[in-house]
């Protein structure tokens, strides 16, 4: 496992004068299927909490390991707020708008607005709140990599419960992301009404010659 994410970036700014220092993060970018989702997280950086030094970037650790995490982080996080954008958004205004989308909602979905917002990789236009993208920032700065837990952890679980609407996908599985498995039942029963129909693989399955029977094959097994 890499190194512990710090606080730098969030100490620098404190010294500014910066108080309410939110980290951004999204999980489901990449994905297939199911919605793009944000967190916005501000830590209590006076208080000393020793499982912080737990925090990875979400990528790198277990499903067993994030979930007591964000329970930890919805417990002592100042300020919480999740964002959720549905396959049709992501359809209709590309996946890079659905982020930063996501991430707003993020935000604005905060008990406490930031006076400062640090995001991995992106910058939002369309926040008026002082920013800044932080290249690998779910990997070194702390308030992203919490930021990327809840984002994850949110996530999944929608997938797990999206799994039971639409069997035989293995959402609960892959989340969504494009696997063999993944890729194999999306041939087999077409695309569901959770898949990022603008994307290549699932385009490609609704172009193809066999579209009629595979749609049938979907109708009958989601009876």
């Amino acid at each position: 496992m890499s190194q512990p994410p710090n606080s730098d970036e969030e100490n620098k700014l404190k010294l500014q004068g910066y108080k309410l220092i939110a980290g951004i993060d999204e999980a489901g970018r990449g994905a297939l299927a199911g919605p793009v989702v944000a967190g916005a997280v501000i830590l209590p950086y006076s208080r000393y909490l020793s499982w912080l030094g737990l925090v990875r970037d979400s990528k790198e650790l277990t499903a067993k390991k994030r979930q007591p995490l964000f329970d930890l982080i919805q417990k002592e996080a100042l300020a919480l707020g999740i964002g959720i954008v549905p396959p049709s958004m992501i359809d209709s205004v590309n996946i890079l708008k659905a982020t930063q989308l996501a991430m707003m909602q993020a935000i604005e979905k905060l008990p406490q607005q930031p006076d400062f917002v640090l995001i991995d990789r992106l910058t939002l236009p369309q926040c008026a709140i002082p920013q800044r993208g932080i290249t690998r920032g779910d990997k070194l700065c702390l308030s992203i990599a919490c930021a990327s837990i809840v984002a994850k952890v949110t996530r999944d679980h929608i997938m797990e419960e999206l799994d039971r609407v639409y069997p035989g996908y293995g959402f609960a599985k892959h989340k969504g992301y494009g696997t063999w498995e993944h890729g194999s039942s999306l041939r087999q029963l077409g695309p569901s009404p959770i898949h990022r129909l603008s994307f290549a693989p699932v385009r490609n399955v609704i172009t193809s010659p066999s579209l009629s029977l595979s749609l049938r094959a979907e109708r009958s097994n989601l009876k």
